[in-house]
């Protein structure tokens, strides 16, 4: 029980910083290109950790690589699939500095961001059946990734009238959803064969990755410009000497 309440606490904690990046709109404005070099360097964050903490871990969980290749392919269709519908349904611009479009809808803004963070949050949970406690750099480059992400739908959002309890209120089911979703990872895996582990994690890689290809690459040059290379490059680095250190 004890377990499982930590799998749910660092899935949450992982996802206050959705609430964080909403506080800081509130007392500050933040510039187009603060936003940029934050999301550039929170994008680096979570390459490495895709990288070292996921794909690594997955290969080594197993001695057949099938499951590696399906779940990373799998995670990538299924995230690619269920974004598209959030768009269809009117949360296109959900990670959008500026107002929202006339068909924006609020649930659909509330499932893109459940879907975004989902992957991340469940990989939270499966890290800790390992035994060895929380992954440092894998609850930091969520936390970092998260929090771009609340400051330039926070801002867009404003804009476009929402209040500041309606905006909380979003993004604390967000957390919430979190947590459960690191819970659901530690406890649906709990005992499960090494495949199954290797499956979900590459799985997460795979969705993570599309996300960052998608979405998180782009906004982050479309608001800071050149610098996002090195800022990445400096995100990467930082996250690796995290994990080395950890």
């Amino acid at each position: 029980m004890l377990r499982m309440a930590s799998a749910f606490m660092w899935g949450a904690v992982g996802g206050l910083a959705l609430i964080a990046g909403a506080l800081l709109v509130f007392a500050v404005p933040i510039g187009r290109a603060t936003l940029g070099s934050i999301m550039a360097f929170g994008a680096g964050v979570l390459i490495s950790a895709v990288a070292f903490e996921l794909f690594e871990d997955a290969v080594e969980h197993t001695d057949g690589y099938w499951s590696v290749a399906v779940g990373i392919f799998s995670g990538a269709l299924v995230f690619f699939a269920g974004d598209w519908l959030i768009d269809k349904q009117g949360g296109r611009n959900r990670k959008s500095v500026h107002p929202q479009s006339e068909d924006a809808n609020s649930k659909a803004i509330l499932l893109g961001t459940v879907l975004d963070g989902i992957p991340e949050s469940v990989v939270i949970g499966v890290g800790l059946l390992k035994g060895a406690g929380v992954s440092v750099a894998m609850v930091a480059a969520v936390f970092l990734s998260n929090l771009p992400e609340s400051i330039a739908s926070t801002t867009g959002l404003r804009a476009s009238g929402w209040s500041r309890r309606r905006l909380l209120a979003m993004w604390t089911v967000v957390v919430f959803a979190s947590g459960l979703a690191a819970l659901a990872g530690f406890a649906g895996l709990d005992g499960a064969p090494d495949e199954a582990i290797a499956f979900t994690q590459s799985f997460a890689a795979g969705a993570l990755l599309t996300m960052l290809s998608d979405e998180m690459m782009p906004k982050a040059f479309e608001l800071e410009g050149k610098l996002v290379g090195l800022l990445t490059t400096a995100g990467f680095a930082v996250a690796f000497a995290i994990g080395a250190l950890q």
